[in-house]
C-alpha cells in the first residue's frame, strides 16, 4: 500500500489562489475566522493526522476486516484509537454549528479534511463521515428537543450515526420500502423493518449509533410520497442525555465485500425499535435528501481519494522501477534500463491519473463551496449557488467516482504484474473504488436526475446558470497566452447547450431516448466541468509566473497538466455526443426472449 503523502501544496493553490477562499468568506457572516492562515493551518493539521495515525490501517484493515457477533462488531485493530484521537482533535465539530458545539468552519473545510483521511483510508473515514448527513439532517428538520439529544452528541464525534434506506426488495425505487412505524402512546413510533447495506452501521468505536431511518406510517399513501423519516438510537438515550437501554435494533450480519474491509456494511433488523419522527409525517423523502445529498459530495470525494493515492503509488513505482530503454535514447545510461517514467504510455497513465485527482479536487472544493454560501450568503447568492448545487452534485458523484476508478485501475496498470499482487496495495485500491459508482445512487440513477430532473425538468435554467458561469470566465480571460484553453472550453460550453436542446427534443419523441443518452450525457457533462477547472487552474498559474510568485515549477506543471487534458481527455466528448445522439432505437430493439444464455 502507498505511503500517503497528503497534497497540502494542490490543496492550497485550490483553496487560496483559484478559488480565494478568504476573500469569499470575509463576505459570509459567521465565516469571517476563516482566513487563509487558519485555513493552511487546519489543513496541515489534518494532513499530519491522515498521513501518520490513519494511513498505517489501511492495508492491516483491509486483511483483518470487521469481526461480528451477536454482542456486536468489532472494527479492526487500532480503529477505534484512531477515531479516539480524530474525536479529541475536534475534527467532527470542525465545520458545524456553534449552537450546537461545532466550530462554525466552512463546509469545504470539512471536505478537505475528508479528502485526506479518506485518502489515507476510506474503510476509516466512513465510520466519522456517516455522521455528517445525519448532522445535517437533524440540524435541518429535527425540533430543538432532538438537537439537544442527538444533535450535541453527532457533532461532538461522542455518538456517530447513519442512513438507513435501503431494503432488499427496494434500492433506489424508494417507493417499495416496506418498513413499518407504529404510532405509540408517549409520542415514538415502534419501527419494524429490515434494512441491508448499511455502513458504518454496528462497531465498537462509540457508546451509541444515531440511525436516520426511512420508513410508513400505518395510513401513509402508497408510493414515496408515503415515507417518513425517523431517528432510531441503538440505546435509548434518558431525558438527561445519557445513553440508557439497549433499542431493539440489531446487527444480524454484515457483508463479505469486495473492497472496504474495514467498514461493517450491516444488515439491521429493527424489530419495535422506538423511534421519534423527524419533520412533517409522509415527507420523510425531501428531508432524506439532506443526508443524500451530502453523501453524495462525500462520495465523489472517494472518487478524488482514490485517484489520488493511486497516483502517489504508480508516480514512486514508475520512477523507481527499470525497464528497458526510451525510444529517444537511454536516460539512464549508467543503469541496465531507464525507469519507466520515460515511456510514453506511461505517462499518459500518470497524466491521466494526476488530471482526474486535481482536477476533481477543484471541483468538488467548489461544490463544497457553494454549500457555504447556500448557508450564509445573502437569499440572491444561496438561490444561485443552490441551482449550481443541484446541476452538479449528480455530475460530481457520478464523474468523479466513475474517472477515480479510471485513474486506480491505470494506477494497477502502471505496475503491471506487481500491481495485480496484493503486496504492492494497488489492487486494494481498486477493490475499495468500485463501490464509489454504486451507492448513493449509481452512475445511472445520477444521469436520469441530471437529464430528467436537472436540465430538462428546469426547461434548460440549471444548465444555463452554469454555461453562463462558464463563458463569464472566458469572456474575462481573451488573450494569446490562455487561448488553447479558453478557445476550446468557450466551444464545448456552447456544445454543451446545443447538445442538451437535441437530447431534449429526442426524449419528447420517445422518453427512452434520454434514459438510452442519459450515462453518456453525464460524462460529457463532466468533461466539459472539469475543463472549466482545469482553464481556471491554468490561468491562475500563467498568471503567478507572470508576476514571478511563488514557485515556477509548481506553475509550470499546473499548465501542462491542463494541456495533457484539454488535448488527450476532453476530446473523449466526440465519441459521447455521438452515443448521446444514437437513441434507444439499438438499445430497445430486441425483445425480451431474445436475451438469451
Amino acid at each position: 500500500m502507498p505511503d500517503y503523502k497528503a497534497p497540502v501544496r494542490d490543496m492550497q493553490f485550490v483553496i487560496n489562489e483559484v478559488l480565494e477562499s478568504e476573500k469569499l468568506y470575509q463576505t459570509l457572516p459567521g465565516l469571517e475566522e476563516a482566513t487563509e492562515d487558519l485555513m493552511n493551518a487546519i489543513m496541515e493539521e489534518g494532513a499530519r493526522f491522515s498521513e501518520n495515525v490513519i494511513s498505517p490501517l489501511n492495508r492491516s484493515g483491509d486483511e483483518e476486516g470487521c469481526h461480528w457477533s451477536e454482542e456486536g462488531v468489532k472494527t479492526p485493530a487500532g480503529f477505534k484509537d484512531a477515531y479516539r484521537q480524530y474525536v479529541d482533535n475536534g475534527w467532527p465539530a470542525l465545520a458545524a454549528d456553534p449552537e450546537y458545539g461545532g466550530q462554525g468552519m466552512p463546509n469545504m473545510l470539512g471536505i478537505m479534511i475528508n479528502e485526506m483521511a479518506g485518502t489515507a483510508n476510506w474503510s476509516w473515514v466512513m465510520y466519522p463521515g456517516l455522521s455528517h448527513g445525519a448532522v445535517n439532517t437533524v440540524e435541518a428538520h429535527g425540533d430543538e428537543e432532538q438537537k439537544q439529544k442527538y444533535l450535541t452528541k453527532l457533532v461532538s464525534g461522542e455518538w456517530t450515526g447513519t442512513m438507513c434506506l435501503t431494503e432488499s426488495q427496494c434500492g433506489s425505487d424508494l417507493g417499495l420500502l416496506r418498513t413499518k412505524a407504529e404510532p405509540q402512546a408517549d409520542g415514538s413510533y415502534a419501527i419494524t423493518g429490515t434494512k441491508i447495506f448499511i455502513s458504518a452501521g454496528e462497531h465498537d468505536m462509540t457508546d451509541n449509533i444515531v440511525h436516520i431511518v426511512l420508513a410508513r406510517l400505518p395510513d401513509a399513501p402508497a408510493g414515496t410520497k408515503g415515507i417518513s423519516l425517523f431517528i432510531v438510537p441503538k440505546f435509548n438515550v434518558n431525558d438527561d442525555g445519557t445513553v440508557g437501554e439497549r433499542n431493539a435494533v440489531h446487527c444480524a450480519s454484515i457483508e463479505e465485500k469486495m473492497g472496504i474491509h474495514g467498514n461493517a456494511t450491516c444488515v439491521l433488523n429493527f424489530d419495535g425499535a422506538k423511534g421519534f419522527l423527524i419533520g412533517p409525517p409522509n415527507r420523510g423523502l425531501n428531508a432524506m435528501f439532506t443526508f443524500m445529498n451530502t453523501a453524495r459530495i462525500g462520495t465523489a470525494t472517494q472518487g478524488l481519494a482514490h485517484a489520488e493515492l493511486s497516483f502517489q503509488g504508480a508516480l514512486m513505482y514508475a520512477k523507481e522501477r527499470l525497464a528497458m530503454r526510451s525510444l529517444t535514447g537511454p536516460k539512464n545510461p549508467d543503469g541496465p534500463a531507464d525507469p519507466i517514467i520515460v515511456h510514453p504510455d506511461v505517462r499518459r497513465m500518470l497524466l491521466t491519473q494526476k488530471a482526474i485527482a486535481e482536477g476533481s479536487r477543484a471541483f468538488l472544493y467548489f461544490l463544497a463551496q457553494q454549500g457555504d454560501i447556500v448557508a450564509k450568503g445573502t437569499e440572491e447568492q444561496a438561490k444561485a449557488a443552490d441551482d449550481l448545487m443541484a446541476l452538479l452534485t449528480p455530475i460530481g458523484k457520478a464523474f468523479v467516482t466513475e474517472a477515480g476508478f479510471e485513474a486506480a485501475n491505470l494506477g494497477l496498470q502502471v505496475y503491471g504484474g506487481h500491481g495485480f499482487i496484493r503486496e504492492w496495495g494497488m489492487e486494494q485500491i481498486v477493490r475499495d473504488a468500485r463501490i464509489a459508482m454504486l451507492y448513493e445512487g449509481t452512475t445511472g440513477i445520477q444521469a436520469l436526475d441530471l437529464v430528467g430532473r436537472k436540465v430538462l425538468g428546469s426547461g434548460g435554467k440549471l444548465l444555463l446558470g452554469f454555461t453562463s458561469l462558464v463563458d463569464e470566465f472566458c469572456d474575462a480571460n481573451t488573450g494569446a497566452e490562455c487561448e488553447e484553453f479558453i478557445k476550446p472550453l468557450k466551444a464545448h460550453n456552447k456544445e454543451w447547450l446545443d447538445l442538451s436542446m437535441k437530447l431534449g427534443e429526442a426524449a419528447m419523441e420517445n422518453a427512452d431516448n434520454a434514459g438510452a443518452g442519459a450515462v453518456d450525457y453525464l460524462m460529457y457533462s463532466g468533461y466539459v466541468t472539469l475543463a472549466y477547472f482545469w482553464a481556471r487552474m491554468a490561468v491562475v498559474a500563467q498568471q503567478k509566473i507572470a508576476a514571478g510568485a511563488g514557485d515556477a515549477s509548481f506553475y509550470e506543471a499546473k499548465i501542462l497538466t491542463a494541456r495533457f487534458y484539454f488535448e488527450r481527455l476532453l476530446p473523449r466528448t466526440e465519441s459521447l455526443k455521438t452515443t448521446v445522439l444514437a437513441g434507444a432505437d439499438s438499445v430497445m430493439a430486441m425483445p425480451e426472449e431474445l436475451f438469451q444464455l
